[in-house]
């Protein structure tokens, strides 16, 4: 599923014209990014936590070549499934 067909599923879930559900779902996600990048974390109850992991300076390997290479520390997003969304997945 792409976002025009979640904002689809939803202005038909919301009787809501595609636009309008389009602005809801980018507000959402435009929240989401922004309190990500202050390193708060969201959590949708239910759903999961959106939270920013941060990654450590490490040693790589370049696989064409073998060489090493120093790997730049940086911030990730990670993600916790919430038990109803880990529930939902594994009904049989």
């Amino acid at each position: 599923m792409r976002k025009p067909d979640l904002a689809a599923y939803i202005a038909d879930k919301a009787d809501l014209p595609t636009s309008q559900a389009n602005d809801v779902l980018s507000a959402i996600l435009d929240q989401i990014t922004m309190s990500l990048s202050r390193k708060e974390s969201v959590t949708l109850i239910g759903f999961g936590t959106f939270e920013v992991r941060h990654r450590n300076a490490r040693t790589g390997k370049n696989p064409q070549t073998g060489a090493e290479l120093q790997i730049a520390a940086s911030n990730t997003v990670g993600f916790k499934a919430g038990k109803a969304l880990k529930e939902s997945v594994n009904k049989a």
